[in-house]
């Protein structure tokens, strides 16, 4: 693994989120230090023995620790190998995915058994008896995105090892999310600024936590680097492509997309997958996808009811060629040599590039805004049709949405306007913004 830049948004210090989700859960779980805590000047703030509690939230929060706190307590209770080998057996018996994938597989101990020989230093059974405790939707998304990222490994070959070098990746993945503002796991807030910025860095965080502990292969912290990552240079922190990503990272990122669908959608989970998978065939590991595809084929042909999805097809359809006819608009009106000319990783070529491949993909799989208008009328009374045709409307609005965060992410002089190539880009930004 090459040097990696870290941006002091992605460190091991403890922030506030984490203080507070920790002292509020030793409200309820007997937390104990056992051994003195120290600021990074030497004033001990907490004596060995003593018991934690959310009375010692402010004190805690006015210093920089010497060390991460959890290096130094005892948790009533933490989270164990067994215990999380008892809570995936759970999974896989209620849990629609999980299950799907044992029965895939033969049994749900093939799909467990790597979590047997997970390392489990205390500081890290800490944090993830947080997450356990205030953080249950973050741990229960740890462990199903476990389960296929060991579903992935075992069909990609791996050995017993790297299976469970995989496994410890990706229940360990999220821990950054720990040290972020809880409101934006909140589908009504809106990540912006310096929130984004965090929710980018969350990767790296993660990575520093688990090298930290210096208990798990070099292996698991690329994953965990990598797991927001895509094939086509689309994802993040470092924007990587193709072979640049690491096999298990190509795993932990197909896992949390899958893990995601399941937990986000309640109605046709399959069926919204699957029509992601292949209309997104370039951000994502295509061996792995096939591995994936007949299992999540199989449960749409399980899947009785739809819901009147349909309904919505035509407004997307119209937001979508508002979309793409405005942009062509706006790159009419520049200079003609504006697209020669445009240095690379500028916005313009990024906005341009981004817009054009998604319009490839919608026609690639029959549903160019330009092609919808005949096929609406055929598909007429056919709600699994129209569904379809919806899911794919939806997918290809928030890949609008996801250039639209990308440009003010990349690019935070937009609004500045400092040449035509950028105003054209801020004002389809504007547009998206008013309208998506």
């Amino acid at each position: 693994m090459t040097d990696i830049p870290l941006s002091a948004d992605a460190d091991t210090a403890d922030s506030p989120h984490y203080l507070r989700a920790l002292t509020d859960m030793a409200d309820r779980r007997t937390v104990v230090a056992d051994a003195a805590i120290y600021t990074d000047n030497g004033i001990k703030l907490v004596e060995k023995g003593a018991r934690i509690d959310s009375r010692l939230y402010d004190r805690l929060v006015q210093h920089k620790l010497r060390e991460p706190i959890d290096r130094h307590l005892s948790i009533e209770n933490p989270v164990d190998v067994p215990a999380l080998l008892a809570l995936g057996q759970t999974l896989i018996e209620q849990e629609t995915l999980p299950a799907m994938l044992a029965e895939a597989l033969g049994s749900g101990a093939r799909l467990l058994a790597p979590l047997r020989s997970l390392p489990l230093p205390s500081a890290m059974a800490c944090k993830l008896t947080v997450m356990r405790d205030q953080r249950p939707e973050l741990f229960q998304h740890s462990l199903v995105m476990t389960t296929v990222a060991v579903f992935l490994a075992i069909k990609s070959g791996l050995s017993e090892r790297d299976c469970a070098t995989v496994a410890a990746a990706a229940l360990l993945h999220d821990l950054g999310v720990l040290h972020m503002d809880p409101a934006w796991d909140d589908p009504g807030h809106k990540v912006v600024g310096v929130g984004r910025k965090h929710l980018v860095a969350h990767p790296i965080s993660a990575m520093l936590m688990i090298r930290d502990t210096q208990a798990y292969p070099r292996a698991a912290e690329v994953a965990v680097l990598e797991h927001h990552e895509r094939m086509d240079g689309s994802g993040y922190p470092r924007a990587l492509a193709g072979a640049d990503i690491t096999p298990m990272g190509r795993i932990l990122l197909l896992a949390e997309v899958v893990a995601a669908f399941y937990e986000k959608y309640d109605d046709m989970p399959a069926q919204r997958l699957s029509l992601v998978l292949r209309l997104n065939h370039r951000k994502f590991p295509s061996a792995l996808v096939a591995s994936i595809l007949p299992l999540l084929q199989e449960e749409v042909a399980r899947e009785s009811a739809l819901m009147p999805l349909g309904n919505d097809a035509p407004r997307q359809i119209e937001l979508l060629a508002q979309a793409f006819a405005y942009w062509d608009q706006l790159k009419a009106a520049l200079p003609p040599d504006t697209a020669a000319k445009a240095p690379a990783g500028c916005a313009f070529r990024f906005a341009d590039s981004r817009l054009l491949a998604l319009q490839k993909a919608l026609i690639e799989a029959g549903s160019h805004p330009q092609h919808q208008e005949e096929l609406l009328a055929q598909l007429q009374g056919d709600a699994i049709g129209m569904a379809e045709v919806a899911l794919v409307g939806r997918e290809a609005l928030w890949q609008l949405q996801s250039i639209l965060n990308a440009s003010h992410r990349r690019w935070p002089q937009l609004p500045d306007r400092a040449t035509p190539a950028d105003a054209a880009v801020a004002d389809w930004c504007d547009w998206a913004m008013r309208t998506l």
